[in-house]
């Protein structure tokens, strides 16, 4: 749901009445993944998707009953063979979703508004909802915030909202959403409850170094990508707003030295384009030691090899350079700054998502599918270590 939070705050500061739609477990080749919502407000206007096309129709209907009776109810739809063209996922999946009417008097309103009114502005928080369970509790949120304080509640047993906002804690920790089996009494033995955990956390950062015209188009693509995107280049006269409209930030200094006194976390991606050896070695000498997501140069093979021995020169370990992404980018045939921009932003989502990067026709691979293995920024911290 707070996938369409900024939506969602203006329609309750409107005084609409609406229902929501939320994935809350998927299974096989499923478009969207839990926390995807469709809205529909008591007007009939609709937001959000919860499967790319497959199902909007019932789940409207459903949002529009829901709003009608007052109650919420979860419903799954999934392929039949029998009638691959009845109400269903003819993709082979199956979507469970989550419809909560939040009219005037809905018992979460008001955890659902300061909801999304945090992720409308790009605040911390996780919103945890009983998604499986007694029909009496089905829907209850809390609202957790980074300091553990948290408001709304769960229901039944006095121990239940403490041991949520816990594990709802550590998701947002983690800048996850997913789901919590719980007891009804609050302890961690699953079985009685399922929570939907939905974490709103600032967007993830992409640093591109090296003002040149690649930059401006890959600027583009990983604001389209929902970066908070920064230039930086030690060169005044190219680091100028002017050049880089669409970036949140244009910052002048050393790349290194910028990127030594600047946050970064585990989902950060950083972009050498600079391809100068007075600039990339010492910038990827601090890069490969830190604990990000991605690190990648742009460059030619000639230039990657001479890269590579200057960084073993300043004492990078084989761990340390094995992070490094060089040449960066996907193999596209790009020639143009915009190709080029889709050929890195490609790289960059197959990095996070854990895919091959090869043709999907003839292959055998599941489409959607979560990242194999360890998050990035597990193995990035480790790599750090």
């Amino acid at each position: 749901m707070l996938d369409i939070a900024e939506e969602l705050d203006r329609w309750l500061a409107e005084g609409r009445e609406f229902a929501v739609a939320t994935v809350v477990s998927v299974g096989g080749s499923a478009p969207r993944g839990p926390g995807a919502a469709l809205a529909v407000d008591s007007g009939g206007t609709v937001i959000g998707s919860v499967s790319g096309g497959c199902v909007e129709g019932a789940v409207y209907d459903l949002c529009a009953d829901a709003l009608r009776t007052g109650e919420t109810l979860r419903e799954r739809f999934g392929y039949s063979d029998e009638d691959a063209f009845a109400v269903g996922l003819t993709c082979g999946g199956i979507v469970d979703v989550l419809v909560t009417p939040v009219g005037a008097d809905a018992p979460a309103r008001e955890v659902l508004r300061a909801a999304l009114a945090t992720a409308a502005r790009s605040g911390t928080a996780a919103l945890a909802r009983v998604v499986e369970g007694p029909p009496e509790l089905l829907g209850r949120a809390l609202l957790v915030r980074p300091d553990g304080s948290h408001t709304g509640g769960l229901g039944g047993h006095p121990d239940l909202d403490r041991t949520a906002a816990a594990e709802a804690g550590a998701l947002l920790d983690a800048g996850r959403t997913g789901t919590v089996g719980l007891s009804e009494d609050g302890s961690h033995c699953p079985g009685g409850l399922t929570l939907l955990v939905e974490t709103s956390v600032p967007p993830p950062r992409m640093i591109v170094f090296g003002a040149v015209d690649f930059a401006a188009a890959l600027v583009r693509a990983g604001k389209f990508l929902g970066y908070h995107v920064t230039v930086c280049d030690a060169r005044p006269v190219f680091a100028t707003p002017a050049r880089f409209p669409r970036a949140d930030e244009v910052v002048v200094d050393w790349p290194h030295r910028y990127l030594r006194d600047t946050p970064t976390d585990g989902r950060t991606v950083l972009c050498v384009l600079t391809h100068d050896a007075k600039f990339d070695v010492p910038l990827l000498a601090e890069a490969l030691r830190m604990p990000v997501a991605f690190v990648g140069a742009m460059g030619s093979r000639r230039t990657h090899e001479d890269r590579d021995r200057r960084l073993r020169q300043a004492g990078l370990s084989e761990d340390e350079l094995s992070r490094l992404r060089s040449p960066i980018g996907l193999d596209l045939g790009a020639r143009t700054p915009e190709e080029t921009a889709l050929s890195i932003a490609a790289e960059i989502v197959a990095a996070r998502r854990g895919g091959t990067g090869v043709p999907l026709t003839g292959g055998a691979a599941p489409i959607h599918r979560e990242a194999t293995g360890r998050p990035p920024e597990e193995k990035a911290r480790e790599a750090a270590a």
